[in-house]
């Protein structure tokens, strides 16, 4: 006898069913409110620790780009970094430099910077720890900023200009990188957005900052002003390193100042938002993996291109 075919026909969820198994979801996290009064409280932990990187950026501009507009010897002068902030006060005659050698040491920076800026971010999902990862290389580009003022010819500066683009290089994708971990599609606009302003304070403090140490620091223990100005600048580099090793997060999975609570829905967040595929095969399927993935997706090349265009 065949079976009827409303004995093996699929029941339809009831509207009460499904409305059930919805609030199920949250069931972990003690129901809808609770786990909406433990976001906002995941959020605010997070803003706080992660507005240390909008005091890295500008740290990173200031030694990269330490003022656009400087008051040197009573004049204004247009600059494009420290080394041209401190060209007006020695630079270029105590190096000894000659014809295009000052402009091969502004650019040579930006070879170094494009050549770290994928492997960086490659290592970092490697290693999960850029709260160790971006302080050290914080640590090293400050020292190579201040090593610059040591320099004493052509040669000498133009490896220090190098290896500092190699280093500072870490950064920024790192710090896009780290943020893309924590904060959902809809929330990551505000807080690039927030770290972007580092570029622009930068801008505006690295300019006083620079014609401070120029017009009042030139002949201090025999030292030229443009020498104290990566002594100064490397050496506050340096020091906000040192703090940011306590203060930045890392991914959701090896964070220590997290409870049980918030790193369940800190993941859970992800996995929401991106899916629990998206966010695994990255860290756990294969060194090169996700550089992979990158390179396929359009849109990112989509976007390298809008950022070519705005920099012309």
């Amino acid at each position: 006898m065949a079976p009827d075919p409303s004995d093996t026909a699929p029941i339809s969820p009831s509207k009460e069913h499904v409305e059930c198994k919805e609030l199920d979801v949250d069931v972990e996290f003690g129901g809808i409110e609770a786990r909406n009064k433990l976001e906002r409280k995941l959020l605010l932990k997070l803003d706080l620790h992660m507005s240390m990187l909008v005091l890295i950026y500008i740290l990173n501009f200031i030694d990269r780009n330490n003022a656009r507009y400087a008051l040197v010897m009573n004049r204004r002068c247009i600059i494009h970094n420290g080394l041209s902030a401190a060209r007006t006060r020695g630079l270029t005659a105590d190096l000894h430099l000659e014809g295009p050698q000052f402009a091969t040491l502004l650019s040579i920076f930006y070879v170094g910077y494009i050549m770290m800026q994928v492997p960086s971010n490659m290592f970092l999902n490697y290693i999960k720890k850029p709260s160790l990862y971006l302080p050290v290389c914080m640590v090293i580009w400050g020292v190579i900023s201040a090593l610059t003022g040591i320099t004493t010819n052509f040669v000498g500066a133009l490896l220090t200009r190098f290896f500092l683009g190699f280093m500072e290089a870490a950064f920024f994708p790192g710090a896009v990188f780290l943020i893309s971990k924590w904060y959902k599609r809809t929330e990551i606009g505000l807080r690039l957005a927030i770290l972007y302003c580092g570029n622009m304070i930068s801008n505006a403090f690295g300019a006083v900052i620079a014609s401070g140490i120029l017009a009042n620091m030139d002949g201090i223990r025999a030292q030229a002003a443009w020498r104290w100005l990566f002594y100064i600048e490397g050496s506050l580099t340096v020091t906000v390193a040192i703090m940011t090793v306590f203060v930045l997060p890392d991914f959701p999975t090896t964070t220590k100042w997290l409870t049980d609570d918030e790193r369940r829905l800190a993941l859970k967040r992800m996995e929401e938002d991106a899916g629990v595929g998206d966010q695994l095969e990255t860290e756990n399927d294969g060194f090169g993996y996700g550089f992979y993935l990158a390179i396929a997706d359009w849109k990112v090349w989509w976007i390298a291109i809008l950022s070519i265009a705005q920099t012309l």
